[in-house]
């Protein structure tokens, strides 16, 4: 069988799906190619991570296609594929490992559709298993810190002096003192990621970065993900860390369930915090009054030339 691979997304990053299904077909004796637009081929496979990527529409020449990802639906790949290990051969401009120890969340967060599709937290992947003799990681877990398997593999990881990074960030709410004296010990590739979603995850956090302060994790060091759903109450969590110096990266509420987009306010103020030269040099007021000032001359030359 001729098989064709499409990554929605781009290659901005390893579709991790993508490679098990190459693997897959590698295994059956088929060959396997990015889709190329022209050739025929008995079946294609589309996979698109993020709802809001735009979607493929070009005409796919193929006897099937299978669409798939959460950016289509929450559908899960066949057991036989999803106990492989993925092909890297298909991304070699990639140097990581990519991969999950843990699978679901024991979170139950209105915005995540995580536990909607995986469920509770469960044992996945060893880290041996992932990094298929790389030295460095990049971790998709949602909840890492939420089971002692997880905890178990923060150990190995600390052993193996392999480097890591938990793309998904890591819950403020479990970390405890040993526990922020584990990861204290794990050589991050980038920093360390957590979640400060809302209000009331602010003093958690706060616990969190005093416990790392106290084995010399500096705030430097530590990437806090801020969603971003009432404005103002964002930009106070967002100015705490800028006043703690650690580095925060803001993400518009996008409501999955009901297909509603971000409003051009949280998408303006997430491109203001995620300019650092902007957000480390105004603040969200000046920054906003001076975009509607531009805007509202903007509107009043093309009036006032409109009726030249």
């Amino acid at each position: 069988m001729k098989i064709g691979l499409i990554d929605v997304d781009g290659h901005n990053f390893p579709n991790h799906a993508l490679m098990k299904i190459s693997n897959f077909h590698k295994y059956q004796g088929d060959s396997v190619e990015w889709y190329s637009g022209i050739d025929h081929y008995d079946k294609v496979y589309m996979s698109k991570v993020f709802t809001f990527t735009p979607d493929d529409n070009r005409v796919i020449y193929a006897d099937e296609v299978v669409k798939g990802g959460t950016g289509y639906n929450l559908n899960n790949l066949p057991i036989g594929i999803e106990a492989l290990l993925p092909d890297y051969s298909i991304y070699p401009m990639y140097n990581e490992a990519y991969g999950f120890l843990t699978r679901g969340c024991i979170r139950k967060c209105p915005w995540c559709i995580v536990p909607k599709k995986e469920g509770g937290i469960i044992p996945y992947r060893d880290i041996e298993d992932v990094l298929q003799g790389r030295r460095s990681a990049i971790l998709m877990d949602n909840n890492i810190l939420a089971c002692d398997y997880g905890l178990e593999q923060i150990e190995k990881i600390i052993k193996l002096k392999c480097k890591v990074d938990f793309n998904q960030g890591l819950d403020a709410r479990l970390v405890t003192d040993d526990v922020a004296r584990m990861l204290s010990k794990i050589k991050w590739i980038r920093q360390i990621r957590f979640a400060c979603d809302t209000s009331s995850a602010v003093d958690p956090f706060l616990k969190a970065l005093e416990r790392l302060n106290k084995y010399d994790v500096k705030n430097y060091r530590i990437f806090v993900y801020l969603l971003v759903q009432d404005v103002n109450e964002a930009d106070q969590r967002a100015e705490l860390m800028k006043k703690l110096g650690v580095d925060p990266h803001a993400q518009p509420y996008r409501d999955f369930i009901n297909n509603v987009e971000p409003t051009e306010e949280q998408k303006r103020f997430a491109r203001y915090v995620n300019k650092k030269e902007i957000f480390n040099s105004t603040d969200w007021k000046g920054y906003n009054s001076s975009k509607r000032k531009i805007k509202k001359d903007k509107s009043q030359l093309a009036f006032k030339f409109g009726n030249i």
